[in-house]
């Protein structure tokens, strides 16, 4: 089997199919990122909302998350309209998604927690539809081991390019601008480009073969899953690395205003993060084809505590020195998020191989589930928290030492605490080169292709 096969496609139409694959990350990357990390801040910093109200908002979104989100993954793998499954839900998605971002990221003047609450459950409801399928047309049309390092690399570069985009618009239009800022040009950027590269996507990437021999019931498809213990291990890494890292996302703008004193640098901090982690995709996938996909994340995510437990003895204005966090920790964020993802695929085809039913749609809407989840604790926890220690969002507000220093701990060490619990899960992980290329050869005898 050649490692940068996709199904049924030579070597010159893979790169094609893998570019019109990825583009969509792009504009998909500026729904997932500015909800966190900018839009929190641009309601109660502009906007004037309660910075613990905010926190409660996309939380109680996040529990909408948990009824929706498996009920996507269902219908993803059980609707089989002639267009294809994973593209029929794919393209219905765009023009929601769309017409979501554009409200969330261009509120009125004085919209209040009603406005907020609404068009974060859009927006939230429409990504996943639209992330669901998306993920699953990826894990399908590769199906070896290092494959699908490649795909999800290619798909990763277009994520953090949508990533970059997503941070310079706001700050280099006017972040705390109300009416039409620069948050609002991303809303509109996102509700044209979406659409037309997810229409190029739909009419240029194949519909992926379905490996489904006898479609399972939901209870025992549920069953099923249940007694995947790599999918379960994974998943628990997964959950607590993207709370470590929605934590630091959450409070990044806070901590480089108000506990380095450096509010013009948080753009060019951002920036500089997100462009590294361009660079550390490469990286990631020559050390995963080396050393294994789960061993390469465990020392990245080891790599990652080093640098972070030095974050919080950073003196104000230590301009250099953070600018070094960023490059080394946004380097290491390039193996976050591509090499997740192509375990993610191998999980898969265990429990493809054990019960007959290829359900990766439901299997992404809980790794999706899990990502939200996880960067909606981060918001729900850190910001009541840094409210009980006194800590003021006010962009000229005179924190006290122990607000400040409540703000440190939770940006860098809580983190570390959570990275080395996923290390521990993810160390000797089952799933190997060898251990996936017996799943796939399980899997073609049962359907009856060699």
């Amino acid at each position: 089997m050649r490692d940068d096969a996709l199904a049924g496609e030579g070597r010159k139409e893979t790169g094609r199919t893998r570019l019109a694959y990825a583009l969509p990350a792009a504009p998909l990357a500026a729904l997932g990122l500015p909800l966190y990390a900018l839009v929190p801040t641009y309601y109660t910093e502009t906007i004037g909302l309660s910075i613990a109200a905010v926190g409660w908002v996309l939380l109680a979104v996040r529990l909408f998350d948990a009824l929706t989100d498996p009920l996507a993954g269902y219908v993803a793998d059980r609707w089989r309209p002639a267009f294809g499954r994973r593209r029929a839900l794919f393209a219905l998605s765009l023009p929601i998604s769309a017409l979501s971002a554009l409200m969330l990221y261009w509120p009125p003047a004085d919209a209040g927690l009603v406005y907020l609450t609404v068009w974060s459950l859009a927006l939230s409801l429409s990504y996943t539809l639209s992330m669901v399928p998306y993920s699953a047309w990826g894990a399908e049309l590769a199906s070896d081991y290092h494959g699908r390092t490649q795909l999800a690399a290619t798909r990763e570069i277009f994520t953090l390019i949508g990533t970059l985009v997503a941070i310079v618009m706001p700050f280099a239009l006017g972040f705390e601008t109300k009416g039409f800022s620069g948050l609002a040009a991303l809303g509109v950027t996102v509700a044209i480009s979406l659409p037309l590269l997810g229409a190029l996507t739909v009419s240029r990437v194949p519909e992926p073969d379905d490996a489904t021999v006898s479609a399972l019931t939901l209870k025992a498809a549920l069953k099923e899953i249940a007694a995947n213990r790599p999918f379960l291990r994974l998943l628990s890494a997964f959950f607590l690395n993207g709370l470590a890292n929605g934590i630091p996302a959450t409070l990044f703008l806070y901590f480089v205003s108000a506990r380095l004193e450096l509010p013009d640098m948080r753009g060019p901090f951002l920036f500089l993060y997100f462009l590294c982690g361009i660079a550390g995709i490469p990286l990631a996938s020559l050390v995963a084809r080396k050393l294994g996909k789960h061993r390469a994340w465990s020392l990245a995510m080891i790599a990652a505590c080093a640098v972070f437990a030095a974050a919080p003895h950073l003196p104000a204005g230590a301009m250099v020195g953070f600018a070094l966090v960023c490059v080394l920790t946004g380097v290491l964020l390039g193996f976050d998020l591509v090499l997740p993802a192509a375990i993610q695929a191998d999980v898969i085809d265990a429990d493809t191989a054990a019960s007959g039913d290829q359900r990766s749609g439901f299997y992404f809407a809980a790794w999706g589930l899990a990502t939200k989840l996880s960067l909606a604790a981060g918001v729900g926890i850190v910001f009541p928290l840094l409210s009980l220690a006194g800590f003021s969002t006010e962009p000229a507000a005179a924190n006290s030492d122990d607000a400040l220093f409540a703000l440190a701990m939770l940006y860098a060490w809580l983190p570390i605490a959570l990275k080395l619990a996923a290390i521990a899960l993810m160390w000797n992980f089952p799933l190997g080169e060898t251990e996936q290329a017996d799943l796939r050869s399980k899997i073609g005898a049962r359907a009856g292709k060699p």
